[in-house]
């Protein structure tokens, strides 16, 4: 099973996921330190009711088929009753219309494509589980208050499925080479302005790790015999 938040920070840096999953690295900066503040509330495990609309914080899910597990922030059960008991009876009853998974971020109202995935993936852990069809969810982000509706379309769909597969292979691979002994190769580092901001920045070192694959052998030529 592989959780989740590192879908995220696959397609946000393969090199960042592979950091975390293969070789444990786990850094905080002022970024990550935020985004844990944000998520105090929506961490403290219950339920609540707001404007007819029950929502679920911090419930765990999963998928076995795609390998998954992790939580979602919030779990909106539009149709439920008020109280837990009646929502079980709900639940196999078929008496709920609609989830919608709402994950938060801390930054102002923007859209990125590793969120989306990492909200779709929410909702493919809530079909499997609950057995309904889940269309939509949002991402709420902190900084601005404002609230982004995510339709989940065949297209994001699909993106987001592979982008699960390719982290699948991404581990398995690192599995081959422990066992053979070998040291498991890491995704090149591509650096951007937004490698600054990464909290495995000062391990990553991308302005280094990433040269051009000639230079790179070169300087691997120099240490031969």
């Amino acid at each position: 099973m592989l959780p989740l938040s590192l879908l995220n920070d696959f397609l946000y840096c393969p090199r960042r996921a592979a950091l975390k999953v293969l070789e444990g690295w786990r850094e905080a900066n002022e970024h990550t330190v935020l985004g844990d503040i944000v998520h105090e509330h929506a961490d403290l495990p219950g339920y609540e009711v707001a404007k007819g609309v029950t929502l679920l914080r911090a419930l765990p899910v999963f998928s076995d088929r795609l390998g998954l597990n992790g939580k979602c922030d919030i779990v909106e059960v539009v149709g439920a009753s008020p109280d837990l008991k009646s929502q079980i009876s709900d639940f196999k009853s078929g008496g709920i219309a609609a989830l919608r998974p709402v994950e938060y971020k801390k930054g102002k109202r923007r859209q990125f494509e590793n969120d989306d995935a990492q909200l779709c993936a929410q909702a493919l852990c809530l079909e499997e589980m609950f057995k309904l069809p889940v269309e939509r969810g949002a991402v709420f982000h902190a900084e601005s208050k404002r609230r982004r509706e995510v339709e989940f379309t065949p297209a994001l769909r699909q993106s987001t499925l592979t982008a699960i597969a390719e982290l699948h292979t991404l581990l398995r691979e690192s599995q081959i080479s422990n066992l053979q002994s070998q040291i498991a190769p890491l995704p090149p580092a591509v650096f951007k302005p937004a490698c600054e901001e990464c909290s495995l920045y000062r391990i990553c070192l991308p302005e280094i790790t990433s040269v051009p694959p000639g230079l790179a052998r070169a300087a691997r030529a120099l240490f031969e015999i």
